[in-house]
């Protein structure tokens, strides 16, 4: 199994930075892909970024050029820093990890929002 820990969530002001942080633990040799998701209230949970163990990166349309996921291998820590932030990305962000042979795993969420 793997274990995720979201942190890092806050309420931030519109334009402003955050940068969230997920920390895998357990069978952390087996993941193939980790990615952030958010559901806004009231809408259902989206792929925002991904990043896979090669490092290949995919990213939401509504997000590109603002939001930039990276990684730290040694701490099996995955990173989502966020700029320029809307109104429209409040929404609890999840981490979420895929594996080889053992599925796929959600972290507990952590809570964005963005005032106007």
């Amino acid at each position: 199994q793997v274990q995720l820990v979201e942190s890092g969530g806050a309420l931030v002001q519109a334009g402003g930075s955050l940068r969230l942080s997920c920390a895998a633990s357990g069978r952390t040799l087996n993941i193939r892909r980790m990615a952030w998701y958010r559901q806004a209230p009231g809408k259902q949970r989206e792929l925002v970024t991904a990043i896979t163990r090669d490092g290949t990166t995919n990213y939401a349309d509504s997000v590109k050029g603002r939001f930039t996921i990276s990684r730290d291998s040694a701490k099996n820590t995955v990173y989502l820093q966020m700029d320029s932030l809307k109104p429209d990305d409040t929404g609890v962000y999840y981490c979420n990890t895929d594996t080889y042979l053992y599925g796929g795993y959600w972290g507990q969420g952590t809570q964005v929002t963005v005032s106007s």
